[in-house]
């Protein structure tokens, strides 16, 4: 049976005495992608617009790090025990060469993972996150302690404010958003318990922290590594990507425009579609753009391109 982002059996298995909770999907051959999620998010927090646009291709893993919904153990306080923890649960798949991704504080994990065990990670893709000692991730946004500690009828409608900007189209998509992330019924990560959030948010503020140079770390990432945010990622700061971007060694950025935390969520045709690109290896053959909120194939040069008619 070929799974999907709905059906796909949640399974387990033991690495540095935790017990993760994993599902897998998607074409077996290949380097699979791994995902790292974000701040509280469980497996089911993943768009399956996304994870399931990937497996067409590719072979897709989806895992609780330590500590989270259905895996066992502690949550660490820190990013760089969480990628330990990360890298343990990979080798314990078998798996000798990975691509990664990371969403948010799953980014600072993928981080950790290249630097820790660079000769397993193939690419890397960074998705609304930051650097060490990035901008305001010590101590959090402002703008995201007023969405955090708001109060909403619906508490699903936290993502809306947290991931989609306040226009009439990225709430539109927001809301598309919420009906897929929850059209998996059955087998269903639990919800996770009150111990999680706190750690976490210590992990972050460590990663934060100011220190002395603090991006000279971005050089030992070798890897090629694509970097995507939304334009008004009011999480973490938009100028968080561009930091990455000029830091690392081999690095390309991609800014979705009126979006937000969450760009992913609101384009994921598009994201599936630049990030298989960079993950094949094809992404200088062929440029993308926005017209009237619609992707259109370029060429890359902007005058040519808009001299012509496009459908």
């Amino acid at each position: 049976m070929i799974h999907t982002h709905h059906t796909a059996p949640t399974q387990f298995v033991e690495a540095n005495g935790i017990r993760f909770a994993y599902r897998r999907f998607g074409k077996p051959d290949g380097v699979p992608l791994v995902f790292n999620q974000h701040f509280t998010g469980t497996m089911d927090h993943w768009d399956p617009a996304v994870t399931d646009g990937f497996a067409k291709d590719r072979e897709v893993i989806l895992f609780n790090n330590a500590g989270v919904s259905s895996s066992s153990g502690e949550v660490p306080t820190s990013a760089e025990e969480m990628g330990r923890n990360a890298i343990a649960f990979i080798k314990a798949l078998g798996r000798k060469l990975v691509d990664v991704l990371g969403f948010s504080l799953g980014g600072l994990v993928a981080q950790e993972i290249a630097l820790q065990a660079p000769d397993l990670v193939r690419r890397l893709v960074l998705v609304g996150t930051g650097p060490r000692s990035g901008e305001s991730m010590a101590t959090g946004t402002p703008e995201g302690a007023k969405i955090f500690g708001a109060t909403y009828k619906e508490p699903d409608h936290l993502w809306l404010s947290v991931f989609f900007t306040p226009s009439p189209a990225s709430q539109a998509a927001g809301r598309a958003f919420l009906k897929r992330f929850r059209l998996r019924t059955q087998d269903r990560d639990p919800e996770v318990n009150d111990k999680v959030a706190p750690a976490q948010r210590v992990a972050i503020a460590k990663w934060g922290a100011p220190r002395e140079r603090p991006y000279d770390y971005l050089k030992a990432i070798r890897q090629p590594t694509l970097v995507v945010n939304g334009s008004t990622d009011l999480i973490i700061y938009t100028v968080n990507s561009f930091i990455l971007q000029q830091n690392l060694p081999n690095a390309q950025l991609i800014i979705y425009p009126d979006s937000a935390h969450g760009s992913h969520h609101q384009y994921p045709a598009l994201f599936v579609r630049h990030v298989s690109m960079f993950l094949s290896g094809d992404e200088g053959r062929e440029y993308w753009s926005l017209e009237n909120g619609r992707p259109f194939p370029t060429s890359g040069n902007r005058e040519l391109d808009h001299a012509q008619p496009h459908r």
